[in-house]
């Protein structure tokens, strides 16, 4: 169950209500005539089965709640009711397999910004990355995979692409193309830092290496990230968000990011080259495949996008 909060003007309060006791998926509605001081207006609220929010948010915009009050979600990890029971049952289709697209157009514009905290999630990934490849270690490896942020961005891109969302396209892009050159430059600073004070040596990335597969491009890295591209945008339009760790465990990025860093430094420049296409394929295998899932279920669409700009803020 979601609990939606729904700011109305005061001439809008009846309409809205009317649409949430005309739904069988929605419960719980209560109204507080003349409670909210900006913008002024009523509150309404009510919990709502996750497989009918999405037609009820669209009703809401369809009368410009959207633009002249405010519509929120929660998400409801508990409801003892026999009343939410019922609502849940009358809903149409599974609660795990329901989209509600502006939940997603939302999560994905707010983890695709490019701040301070999201460069800095992925310079720490991308040098746990290069820790791993100096020391062979799958497992720091592992971590760092599990520590990177990229995969908001990249789908963001793919949201953008199913919906012709540009700006959430530009801001997805721009956070890629900025902070994993970024990250990388972090890296090989810091590989140039240990490799001065003699932490490590050149000889490090000669030979056969656990962690190799790192840079090794091929058709596997492909299919791999098209199966964690699929994955990742599955558990994002549904209610298993913990698969989303075994997506970001999946897929060579930031490693890559990681191991191109340390070779620069070392003057392995084939190397280099391999990680870069690495990266490439894997973020491209991602995106493709997150897309592809959207357009597939793209027949769930109910929310007429209005278009307007992502928040900057």
């Amino acid at each position: 169950m979601l609990h939606m909060r729904v700011v109305s003007p005061e001439g809008s309060t009846d309409e809205v209500l009317s649409i949430l006791r005309a739904e069988p998926g929605a419960t719980h509605v209560l109204a507080l005539r003349g409670v909210v001081v900006e913008p002024a207006g009523d509150l309404v609220e009510a919990d709502v089965a996750r497989e009918a929010a999405d037609e009820v948010i669209a009703a809401l915009c369809a009368l410009g709640i959207d633009r002249a009050g405010g519509i929120t979600l929660e998400q409801l990890d508990t409801s003892l009711s026999d009343a939410a029971d019922r609502a849940e049952e009358q809903a149409p289709g599974d609660a795990a397999d329901a989209v509600v697209w502006q939940e997603l157009l939302s999560r994905t514009g707010e983890e695709s910004r490019l701040n301070v905290t999201f460069l800095a999630f992925l310079a720490i990934a991308c040098l746990l990355a290069a820790v791993g490849v100096i020391t062979d270690s799958a497992v720091t490896i592992v971590g760092a995979m599990v520590v990177g942020p990229e995969f908001g961005p990249l789908a963001a891109i793919a949201v953008g692409l199913a919906r012709r969302r540009w700006d959430l396209m530009r801001r997805g892009a721009l956070a890629i193309a900025v902070g994993f050159p970024l990250a990388i430059g972090i890296t090989a600073a810091g590989a140039a830092l240990g490799s001065a004070v003699n932490l490590f040596e050149a000889s490090v990335l000669r030979g056969p290496h656990a962690v190799d597969f790192v840079y090794q491009v091929g058709p596997w890295s492909f299919v791999v990230a098209v199966l964690a591209g699929a994955a990742g945008m599955l558990s994002m339009t549904s209610a298993k968000s913990a698969a989303l760790v075994g997506v970001f465990i999946s897929v060579t990025t930031v490693p890559a990011a990681g191991y191109a860093g340390v070779a620069a430094i070392l003057g392995q420049w084939d190397r280099v080259a391999d990680s870069v296409g690495q990266l490439a394929v894997n973020m491209a295998g991602i995106v493709l495949a997150a897309a592809l899932v959207l357009l597939l279920r793209k027949g769930g669409w109910q929310v007429a996008d209005p278009g307007r700009p992502l928040s900057t803020g």
